[in-house]
């Protein structure tokens, strides 16, 4: 165990800190005003949920998992083709990792920090926080800390929850995960969605009421309109919507509402050639597949018409300052 993973244990054995009630306005951690680069141009937070094509929700019910060491691996190569991406643009992000691509790919891992992005945790093995008990929950992100934080020889801080899982039936997510030596998470999407989506919550960094002072939630990016949250942070809907509609509703966060948006993609979506799963349901087969080939050359764009940086430097607040 290395000294990163025993000062993690030594943090889960202490006492719990002390619930907060107090309500929260939705502000940026610790900074007054967003960051902005040279060109003027508010400083977005990219992020990518390092997972492989068989392990996404829409495909959940029709791969095993009892399967997956069987499958066709090629998280890999497509987490070097956007390393070798960004690394063009200029572009630092946030990988939020799964535990067991880190077990399995040790060396990708290695690659992330050493090309200067920050390691995050996506959990062990892509369970939704809602499907586990509490003390459930606390196992598996513990596991998946200690792995990232032993395979790449940094502190991991930031949590992103499978399918954006955490919501009103997980009161004690936040609570267990600060408990366990994360100071943020980025795991709600306040839009309606039959999968996930908690459209009440607030719409920018807040202090979950649930967890104690100093933990954040950094919620997935959405446009007002007409009092509905839409979405604009990437996945699926940065494939399937036109790219200028999309580039809009970026431009109205940062030049409407003046506030930097959180962007996410994954691996796989920049692989047009990976396998097919005969007999999916529509829905399924075409939320995985849409518009797969155009994804690459649509995020180049995006890299360059807006400003982009890893979450803990566009929200610096959230780890702490002895992190």
């Amino acid at each position: 165990m290395n000294q990163i993973t025993a000062a993690a244990a030594a943090r889960a054995q202490a006492a719990p800190p002390q619930v907060s009630r107090r309500e929260v306005p939705p502000a940026a951690p610790s900074r007054p005003g967003p960051r902005r680069d040279a060109r003027g141009r508010i400083v977005n937070a990219m992020t990518v949920d390092v997972e492989d094509w068989f392990q996404v929700q829409a495909l959940s019910a029709h791969v095993d998992r009892d399967s997956w060491d069987l499958q066709n691996r090629r998280v890999e190569r497509n987490t070097d083709r956007i390393l070798a991406l960004f690394a063009e643009e200029g572009v630092s992000a946030t990988f939020f990792t799964l535990g067991w691509v880190a077990e399995r790919h040790p060396l990708l891992i290695r690659r992330i920090v050493d090309a200067g992005h920050e390691l995050a945790s996506h959990g062990l093995a892509h369970v939704p926080v809602h499907a586990q008990s509490a003390d459930a929950f606390r196992r598996d992100i513990r596991h998946a800390k200690a792995l990232l934080e032993d395979t790449g020889g940094v502190a991991v801080h930031g949590y992103r929850a499978a399918t954006f899982s955490i919501g009103s039936r997980t009161p004690w997510a936040h609570q267990v995960l600060a408990e366990e030596g994360h100071s943020y998470s980025s795991s709600i999407n306040p839009i309606r969605h039959d999968l996930y989506g908690a459209p009440d919550a607030p719409r920018f960094p807040h202090c979950p009421r649930e967890a104690p002072d100093g933990f954040w939630e950094v919620p997935m990016t959405t446009v007002q309109v007409r009092g509905r949250n839409l979405p604009c942070a990437g996945g699926g809907f940065f494939r399937l919507l036109p790219y200028a509609v999309f580039r809009a509703g970026l431009r109205r966060v940062n030049l409407g509402e003046e506030r930097p948006a959180v962007f996410y993609f994954h691996p796989w979506e920049v692989d047009p050639g990976q396998p097919r799963i005969a007999g999916l349901p529509w829905r399924s087969a075409f939320r995985h597949t849409v518009n797969l080939g155009r994804t690459e050359a649509r995020l180049k764009r995006l890299l360059r018409d807006f400003a982009w940086d890893r979450m803990d430097r566009v929200h610096p607040g959230l780890v702490p300052a002895d992190g």
